[in-house]
């Protein structure tokens, strides 16, 4: 396995203007978005009393998971010792920043009024999760900055192990602690539960993977470089089981949750009688985030690996963002048990279902993460080497053999 050997991307052609221009041009509707939703109150969003986590922190929540699974690919190569990845290692320290960044973004101006973010970083509540996860979040992004400069500089270059370690660990508590803002809601039936911060583990394993997958299709094929069989095989392979396992651990949620009769009524409401949430779980979450691309990838269809690896990991992405949004959306419409066991009945819509229509400003708002993180990792990649100059089998197979030497056999 040869050496690989970074460049930036160069050269300004109208794909770079167009590429840069388009995530430029979604970040200023988020902005736009941000910027209605901060001068005209909530009220012009589909978010009310019931419904209070919306649209925009489904896409916040996926980009913050999708981070912390982004950066499994260098832990691969540092933690793992798997050679073949360690070409991408760069490339996903650079992916996992700034999904993070995005999904942040997204949260920050959703707050309607940005500037109380002070307060939540000056005055913390130890007892909440919500002050733990601020630590982990800024911590991840320091990890990410240090793990990428042992990477890039060569004097460095005995601690990428430790960094990756660091990293890798990181990462871990960072899920579990994402996870475990809804495990700790005991007040939602939908979200108490301990699996969530395993879920959620999987859930960036597998979403992760997905959109570094897309990210480092788009960047080869813009600047050039080819990508081997070998790795699109090991991504191939890597993504069916990360796909298996947030099955199972959903699939495992819920059943524990029928098991245990307070939770029965909540599971029907997601399963059976839930309208668009039980649709978006079997159709979207189930379906296209599951089963969709476990026979894309396995299934002997003839339209080779790299669409097999490109349309699945675009399933899981889709399958995803369904699958928070039941999490999320699903989890807050189900009415709260304030009397258990109890029959309540009041003018404030005690024992109802709550209904949400997400509104324009909270799709644009939610978009805008993913622009700001193409925007940052386009950034990233034309302007540092953060990108090998090729993937070719050559470089990533450690039993590559040329050829000519194949053919004189």
């Amino acid at each position: 396995m040869n050496q690989s050997i970074y460049r930036e991307v160069q050269g300004w052609g109208a794909g770079t203007w167009a590429l840069f221009a388009g995530f430029g041009l979604v970040v200023l509707l988020a902005l736009l978005s941000a910027w209605t939703m901060e001068h005209n109150g909530h009220y012009v969003t589909g978010m009310n009393n019931q419904i209070v986590w919306g649209l925009p922190h489904v896409f916040a929540v996926f980009l913050i998971v999708a981070a912390s699974g982004a950066i499994n690919v260098a832990s691969m190569a540092s933690v793992f010792g798997r050679t073949p990845y360690k070409p991408l290692a760069r490339l996903s320290g650079l992916v996992g920043a700034a999904l993070l960044i995005g999904g942040l973004a997204v949260l920050v101006l959703d707050l309607g009024r940005p500037d109380r973010l002070i307060v939540a970083m000056t005055t913390y509540n130890f007892k909440s999760i919500f002050a733990w996860n601020i630590y982990l979040y800024v911590g991840f992004l320091a990890v990410i900055a240090v793990y990428l400069w042992f990477q890039m500089e060569w004097r460095m270059g005995r601690y990428v192990a430790v960094a990756g370690w660091v990293a890798f660990i990181w990462r871990l508590v960072l899920t579990t602690g994402t996870g475990s803002i809804f495990g700790f809601l005991v007040a939602r039936e939908a979200y108490d539960s301990a699996l969530m911060a395993p879920l959620f583990i999987a859930m960036s394993f597998s979403f992760g993977l997905a959109v570094f997958a897309l990210v480092l299709a788009v960047a080869c094929a813009g600047s050039g470089r080819d990508i081997g069989n070998f790795i699109v095989e090991r991504f191939r392979r890597l993504l069916g089981i990360f796909i298996a396992a947030v099955l199972y651990f959903a699939a495992v949620r819920h059943l524990t949750n029928l098991y245990a009769s307070e939770h029965i009524g909540v599971e029907h409401f997601l399963l059976l009688s839930g309208g668009v949430h039980t649709a978006l779980f079997w159709l979207g979450q189930v379906g296209v985030g599951g089963v969709l691309p476990l026979v894309l990838l396995y299934a002997p269809i003839d339209i080779g690996a790299r669409m097999r690896l490109l349309w699945s990991s675009a399933a899981v992405v889709l399958g995803g963002l369904a699958h928070v949004y039941v999490i999320i959306i699903g989890g807050q419409s189900y009415p709260l048990s304030l009397f258990p066991g109890m029959e309540v009945r009041s003018s404030f819509h005690d024992g109802a279902v709550a209904s949400y229509a997400p509104s324009w400003p909270e799709v644009g708002l939610g978009i805008g993460g993913f622009a700001i993180a193409g925007l940052i990792v386009a950034a990233g990649i034309k302007a540092l080497r953060f990108l090998p100059e090729s993937l070719g089998d050559r470089v990533t197979d450690p039993h590559y053999r040329p050829p000519a030497a194949v053919a004189a056999e």
